[in-house]
């Protein structure tokens, strides 16, 4: 059979790529090497990790916040077999979901790993030996990426650990060693942290979080201090190794200086990620590719016509939902719409506790840039909701142009604030000032109102503070 699209890879932007096409009429098919669709995302990555995040929170809130609201339920028990439980149901629910939307929209699907073996030709080897050809009008390449570690940090997924294995420990550890303060070494480290694990983190750089807000960056470091993380920024790890306990970390300060070892039971290696792209055939097929990414146009096509990528193996954010936009935007192309990416309002979320969300600049951004702005804050102690809930911690920060009001970034550190920040996400994709949203009734009472407060404080008018 001869598919208008093949899709390679069914993670968030594949299969939506896979959906929204054959909405659009187009003959679609995907190829997916697991067993189970919904790529990393679903599988090792964005769900079961927010499922063991969501648990371990319900768990630390048993134990240290529900007396002080006057529910007194005794010391909390861990039951490590019934938190994996609800993690691996979770995912189970949504891979499955995915499946079944290729069902009702008459997407087939292949499984097996999929090799471009030139342009509207994809060949599909299965587990079982066989090799099935697809031919195919175009071609979508969505493989996603994969853990990138360091020279001498070896992961056998039981002592020293990728997200993957951290993810699937068979027990809590007493002691953890996290190495990167990025997002995904902080959520699985906090995730730990509330069970009972004494964790410490390793960074490279001498601040947590690279790319987000600076402010934000540094109140997030103190409240993950009080949390009981300890922190050993500006250290350059040398060496992991196996131990007769578990495994050993040897830094020294990148400045240069002595070096130090700390133990552990388990090691999480959390140094980033690199493009999915082994396998694919793209050097034989002729397709170009620059530090490891696809090269792609602004219209999601490679260098050879018919052929085309996204998500995180091609430039930009490696995130599930501008890998999600950026499949509906090439099956648009595709189908002879216009799609279209609006990459300045691509909102970023840290699902600690308190959560971090960010869309658009943040202010080191828009000073390197020289573009004048204004900064409106407004703190959650002042918040009515954020006291009866006992949430106080965190603030919110719109950023505006200085001379047009236009709201050209939001930082918000705060429960909840990946829900909080969708609000000016799509302000900003309206092109809306600090003014539009000061100027927005919000309900009373919530913690959507310190958005308003923080909009209405850049024009130094904020009420509750």
């Amino acid at each position: 059979m001869r598919y208008d699209l093949v899709v390679i890879g069914t993670g968030p932007g594949g299969y939506v790529c896979a959906i929204r096409a054959a909405q659009l009429g187009l003959k679609t098919a995907v190829v997916e090497k697991r067993a189970t669709q919904g790529g990393t995302c679903l599988n090792v990555g964005c769900i079961p990790s927010k499922a063991l995040l969501h648990a371990s929170e319900m768990f630390a809130a048993a134990a240290h916040d529900l007396p002080a609201l006057g529910v007194k339920v005794g010391k909390p028990e861990l039951d490590w077999a019934a938190m994996g439980k609800h993690r691996d149901d979770t995912v189970a629910a949504n891979v499955n979901g995915v499946a079944y939307l290729f069902k009702k929209n008459k997407v087939d699907a292949f499984h097996g790993l999929g090799t471009i073996k030139g342009p509207g030709i994809v060949e599909v080897a299965k587990e079982d030996g066989s090799v099935e050809t697809i031919e195919t009008t175009s071609i979508v390449i969505a493989t996603g990426s994969e853990v990138s570690t360091l020279p001498g940090m070896p992961v056998d997924e039981k002592t020293v650990v990728s997200s993957t294995g951290a993810l699937v420990l068979s027990e809590v550890p007493k002691r953890m060693i996290v190495i990167g303060a990025g997002v995904i070494g902080l959520e699985l480290g906090s995730v730990y942290r509330r069970l009972g694990a004494e964790v410490e983190v390793v960074e490279y750089l001498d601040r947590i979080l690279p790319g987000l807000d600076g402010e934000v960056a540094k109140t997030f470091h103190r409240m993950l201090e009080k949390q009981g993380f300890a922190f050993h920024l500006g250290q350059k790890v040398s060496k992991v190794e196996p131990t007769n306990a578990g495994a050993s970390v040897t830094f020294a300060p990148v400045a240069g200086g002595e070096e130090r070892r700390l133990d552990a039971d388990v090691v999480l290696v959390a140094t980033g990620r690199r493009p999915n792209t082994d396998g694919l055939g793209l050097e034989a097929a002729g397709v170009a590719t620059e530090r490891g990414r696809v090269v792609i146009d602004d219209h999601f096509q490679t260098n050879v016509p018919g052929i085309y990528a996204i998500g995180d193996v091609v430039r930009g954010l490696m995130l599930a939902h501008k890998a999600e936009d950026e499949g509906v935007a090439v099956a648009e192309i595709l189908a002879g719409q216009a799609g279209h990416v609006n990459y300045g309002v691509i909102p970023a979320v840290v699902y600690t506790m308190p959560e971090i969300a960010s869309v658009g600049a943040t202010e080191e951004e828009l000073k390197t840039a020289g573009i004048p702005y204004t900064a409106g804050k407004f703190p959650y102690t002042a918040n009515g909701r954020a006291r009866a809930m006992r949430h106080t911690e965190g603030f919110v920060k719109v950023l505006a142009h200085a001379e047009t009001d236009r709201v050209l970034g939001v930082h918000i550190i705060a429960a909840g604030a990946g829900e909080l920040i969708q609000e000016c996400s799509v302000l900003m994709e309206f092109g809306g000032s600090a003014e539009d949203l000061a100027r927005t009734c919000h309900a009373h009472p919530t913690m959507s109102e310190a958005v308003k407060e923080a909009a209405m404080a850049v024009d130094k008018r904020a009420i509750h503070v």
